[in-house]
């Protein structure tokens, strides 16, 4: 039940108050005491605008569909009314399905689930089927009929026609990032799954944006919810900056590489590209500057990537380049790899990293390639000024008349970047838009000899083989493989010989210092010539004797430091 008081009205007659019309608390909603306490331990400050609207109506049995921005808190919003409800019933069946589009955000929605449910581990059992176990395995995990299941829909359909998960007790059914999971090619599952739910369960859809995907799921699962339009956390606090540099496609490298050599870029930083190669192209290029990263695309086991999605939130990183093309999930259907349909193509664009996984404490997104559709730009410049906090987002764009025009780095992708920003500019909120960066590219022509060398460095065989090498120390570190590895030594001889020899592209250590002279409006103290010492060391001199008052070496010839002639014959 919803927490209310009572109070009176002009004829002192007592009338029912909701609390989340006023400052709501997790203590208004009169969730189980055990919830409060696991909620208490995440140190949130209260609950979020879609929290205090999804949980009373939730504790009363509607059925909601929610659009809310990303970051928003939509997970808790669903969760805690049916984790509640799990601590309340009695008996062992399985009451809640949620259903989500990639294993990445199943993940992640279950470690959310056992951190809320922490105290009440006994009464709450959930169990995540997204993962790649085979079938059989998958049959005994649910054969203990765990209270919350989490999967993708291709995995749940499979295991409710084989009757391996039974829906006859459920109460709760969630389909989060709804669109997307439609726009997956999940609508055969969804519909399969639909069919065999008993009636009378509770249904949440949740989601960025409510289009038509969304009319067409409500379709399916319900008649006759209540309808959450809420503006994103931030509306009304600070948004995010966007800034827009024109540049060659060279010119993106050497712009990343003094953005962050010269500290205009502070705090944790996503960079968006293009493609898995640029991703590791544009790795290979920081690090010749000392500018360490993280990779994240799609080529990469599920495991590795929540991996390196765990070190950047821990800020072992602070830069993680994530690819774009169906982003992070690759261009199969994530669950059963079975190729997405045609029909689906249109939603690559509007997928991946920039939705669902959450990256914390983002100070910065760079689009080093801009996407291909103004709606994954809102969703990539979401993963930062969230909670209230400010953020800036920086895009990289090449005018029509500089395509390929630099054509070892340039990006198929950048051809229709001139129309991609005027449908961003188009869209863009109430109060926000874009603004030129003014950046003056004459400032950094001290820095172009480095970056040209740098740039050399990563050839096309660098990143093949930084491509091959992080595959190749994944399959060491394997679980999976550990036992193959045993019982075939020499194959493991073998992928380490291989890794030894497998050199990525040439690290010049001196180019991560910046010596004064190349900063923008630079001075150097009088008589400083950079990193050679004011003396010369006196052990490197040798013997000098005189001759006429002047200084000369050994074989007679005059100093011509002292001279200011070039042959060192002295003055005429």
């Amino acid at each position: 039940m919803p927490s209310t008081k009572r109070k009176l009205n002009d004829d002192d007659v007592p009338t029912p108050v909701n609390e989340s019309s006023a400052e709501a608390t997790f203590d208004s909603f009169g969730l189980e005491p055990r919830l409060l306490r696991g909620i208490r331990d995440q140190k949130f400050a209260g609950p979020t605008l879609v929290q205090t609207k999804t949980i009373p109506l939730a504790l009363e049995g509607r059925d909601i569909v929610a659009r809310s921005g990303t970051g928003t808190g939509k997970t808790l919003a669903y969760l805690a009314p049916i984790i509640n409800s799990a601590i309340r019933r009695q008996g062992k069946h399985t009451s809640s399905l949620i259903l989500v589009p990639t294993r990445e955000l199943a993940t992640q929605i279950q470690r959310v689930a056992l951190s809320l449910a922490a105290h009440c581990a006994q009464d709450v059992r959930v169990q995540n089927i997204s993962g790649k176990e085979g079938l059989d395995v998958q049959r005994a995990m649910l054969a203990d009929l765990p209270d919350i299941v989490i999967s993708t829909p291709g995995r749940a359909s499979v295991n409710i026609n084989n009757g391996a998960l039974s829906l006859k007790d459920l109460v709760h059914l969630v389909v989060d990032e709804a669109d997307l999971t439609l726009g997956y090619g999940h609508l055969e599952d969804l519909q399969n799954i639909s069919k065999s739910l008993p009636k009378g369960v509770q249904i949440f859809l949740m989601s960025a944006t409510l289009n038509t995907e969304i009319d067409t799921l409500q379709g399916i699962f319900c008649q006759n919810p209540v309808r959450l339009e809420l503006d994103d956390l931030e509306k009304n606090a600070q948004l995010v900056k966007q800034y827009m540099i024109p540049c060659d496609a060279d010119e993106k490298f050497l712009l990343a590489m003094a953005m962050f050599l010269l500290k205009l870029i502070k705090g944790k930083t996503i960079i968006f590209v293009g493609d898995v190669d640029r991703s590791y192209r544009v790795k290979l290029f920081l690090e010749q500057f000392g500018i360490k990263s993280c990779v994240l695309n799609s080529e990469l086991p599920l495991q590795t990537r929540l991996h390196v999605v765990q070190q950047f939130n821990r800020g072992i990183y602070d830069i993680l380049i994530a690819s774009d093309e169906m982003e992070v999930l690759g261009a199969k259907n994530t669950d059963s790899d079975k190729p997405v349909k045609k029909k689906s193509k249109k939603y690559s664009n509007d997928s991946g990293v920039s939705r669902g996984i959450d990256f914390l404490n983002v100070s910065c997104v760079l689009n080093f390639d801009l996407p291909s559709s103004y709606k994954s730009y809102f969703h990539r410049i979401g993963r930062t000024a969230r909670a209230g906090k400010s953020g800036t987002a920086i895009s990289f764009f090449v005018p029509k008349e500089k395509y390929k025009k630099h054509k070892p780095t340039a990006f198929e992708g950048s051809e229709n970047d001139e129309e991609v920003l005027r449908k961003i500019n188009k869209h863009q909120k109430d109060g926000q838009h874009t603004e030129d960066f003014a950046f003056d590219m004459k400032k950094l022509d001290p820095f172009r000899y480095r970056f040209a060398d740098a740039l050399r460095a990563v050839t096309r065989i660098a990143v093949r083989e930084a491509r091959i090498r992080e595959l190749r120390q994944e399959l060491l570190k394997s679980e999976k493989l550990s036992r193959y590895f045993e019982e075939n030594p020499e194959a493991l001889s073998s992928i380490k010989h291989d890794h030894n020899l497998t050199h990525a592209a040439r690290i010049q250590s001196h180019l991560k210092h910046v010596p004064d002279y190349l900063l923008p409006g630079g001075k150097l103290p009088a008589g400083d010539i950079g990193f050679v010492g004011l003396e010369k060391d006196k052990r490197d001199t040798g013997k000098k004797f005189k001759r006429k008052g002047k200084k000369v070496f050994r074989k007679g010839k005059v100093d011509p430091l002292k001279t200011f002639n070039a042959q060192g014959r002295g003055k005429k």
